[in-house]
């Protein structure tokens, strides 16, 4: 379980408390991290209490009510609201997940909402995700072949050889894994993390790529690659049931097996 981290040498204090609408009978409160780096000295945590009966499921759909009818300087990401952009990964109760996938129902007590932890926070629940971005281009996650394609056709895959990227190429970029990862908590400037090794791995797997040695190559370093130390975390909080855990594991005997 990924823990939350405040940003170095600060604390946390107690912001402002919303009434929940008066006559409310089913009622929750979202304490939510509140921090805008560039006037407040510190973060604060704010509690809204929320009408359950007039919001939907999801803790997205709380946080939407939230700033369309309470508060609107609460700051997040969001876009889909089925899973399918990752822009709405934040810590809730603890665990890295997204937020439209996150029910409500399955939190007990109050809903204790934080940015991913151990990036760097660029107001309230969004994080700066540049160093995350940059670590993905440098895999360079795109199809690499010197032989031209068939003529006025793609290139073809067996069953087979296209089942092998299943698990894989599902990923959405959320990162829930990478920021849960200690790992990458503590080597994040050298270390690619599970998201980006996932996403290396996809096109290392892929038979219509002619660079597996290349990119073997590049990432054969006690950094970029050995840090992974098989923790689990990446597994565990995956929101989409991935297993970055394995496709590094594959990295890892690919390794082997070429210097065999």
């Amino acid at each position: 379980m990924a823990t939350f981290t405040l940003p170095k040498n600060s604390k946390i204090g107690d912001g402002k408390t919303y009434a929940a609408p008066s006559g409310a009978t089913n009622v929750r409160s979202f304490s939510i991290y509140r921090w805008d780096p560039d006037s407040e000295a510190t973060p604060r945590r704010d509690t809204y209490k929320i009408d359950l009966d007039n919001c939907g499921p999801m803790v997205l759909d709380a946080l939407i009510k939230i700033k369309n009818e309470i508060d609107g300087s609460l700051t997040f990401r969001r876009s889909c609201r089925e899973g399918i952009c990752g822009s709405c990964a934040m810590n809730i109760d603890g665990t890295n997940t997204l937020a439209c996938l996150k029910p409500i129902e399955d939190v007990t007590g109050d809903v204790k909402i934080n940015p991913l932890p151990h990036l760097p926070v660029v107001k309230d629940l969004v994080p700066d995700l540049s160093q995350l971005y940059a670590q993905y281009r440098s895999v360079e996650p795109w199809l690499k072949s010197d032989t031209p394609p068939p003529p006025d056709e793609e290139r073809r895959q067996s069953k087979e050889e296209r089942a092998k990227l299943d698990g894989m190429w599902e990923c959405i970029l959320c990162f829930c894994c990478s920021t849960a990862c200690p790992s990458y908590w503590w080597n994040g400037d050298r270390f690619l993390g599970p998201a980006v090794l996932l996403a290396a791995y996809r096109w290392i797997a892929d038979s219509r790529d002619e660079r597996t040695g290349e990119r073997l190559d590049a990432l054969e370093d006690p950094f970029r690659l050995y840090r992974c130390h098989t923790i689990m975390n990446c597994t565990n909080t995956c929101p989409k049931g991935l297993n970055p855990a394995k496709a590094i594991g594959s990295i890892k005997q690919m390794m082997v097996e070429r210097q065999g």
